[in-house]
């Protein structure tokens, strides 16, 4: 997950659009593959790091590791680290997180209606 340079047209178009725009500002910090697959997991509780693994088969420990790390910077995710041998690591939402419940679950309607749509469409 590479960082938009700074001094980049892209950045300043994205910024100025955020600041303008809440829909864009929500969009650049829960947009992405990853990031409302793993908050609709953690719905559901606390995960450690190897149960998010395991309900994401097809993302990689470095991807999970960035976007859990994106998420947390953004106050989405909270991360607890236990003084155990081996070191425990729990994941869970925040209030702010938490917070995306209705929008995950209409997103996840959304989806599932234009699925059929489209199938019908072109299936």
């Amino acid at each position: 997950m590479s960082q938009i340079k700074t001094t980049s047209t892209n950045f300043s178009n994205k910024s100025a659009l955020s600041d303008e725009c809440p829909e864009a500002y929500a969009s650049n910090i829960i947009g992405g593959q990853w990031t409302l697959v793993i908050c609709s997991w953690l719905l559901n509780g606390k995960l450690r790091f190897g149960e998010l693994k395991k309900r994401l088969p097809n993302i990689t420990e470095r991807m999970l590791t960035l976007q859990l790390r994106k998420l947390e910077q953004n106050k989405i995710v909270s991360r607890v680290v236990y003084a155990e041998v081996p070191p425990r690591v729990e994941y869970e939402l925040t209030p702010i997180g938490y917070a995306l419940k209705p929008v995950i679950k209409e997103l996840e309607q959304w989806g599932e209606s234009h699925k059929q749509l489209t199938n019908e469409q072109f299936g």
